[in-house]
């Protein structure tokens, strides 16, 4: 096997911003919160900002800095069991509700970024 999967980057304008959102979209919790460094070291303002599930169960997010917006539609995003209406409540964007053609709605982060979600299992 040549690679295996390691962590999620999600590029932001406002990078403290959106990870506050993943966060409570997602229950993760900032890594520096759950984990905090044992020498005290703090992690600089304009570094990427790591979130995880507390379970441990999910995977290590990263939401990084960029200067570029998002000018067109992503070519790799999330998928996620949810509750739509909640998401949407968060700050979440209508890209496409389920219809006849798929069976899972469309929505976009505060940032653009694309996601599915199915109703939860």
């Amino acid at each position: 096997m040549p690679a295996r999967f390691k962590d999620l980057v999600i590029d932001a304008n406002d990078h403290h911003t959106l990870a506050d959102w993943w966060c409570a979209a997602m229950g993760y919790v900032r890594k520096d919160d759950h984990e905090p460094p044992k020498d005290g070291w703090m992690r600089p303002h304009d570094w990427p900002v790591p979130i995880v599930d507390p379970s441990g169960a999910g995977p290590l997010f990263w939401v990084v800095p960029v200067a570029e917006r998002k000018t067109v539609k992503n070519r790799l995003h999330l998928d996620v069991f949810g509750d739509t209406e909640e998401l949407l409540g968060l700050g979440a964007t209508v890209v496409r509700r389920r219809d006849d053609e798929i069976e899972w709605d469309v929505l976009a982060d505060p940032e653009g970024n694309e996601f599915c979600v199915f109703a939860p299992r």
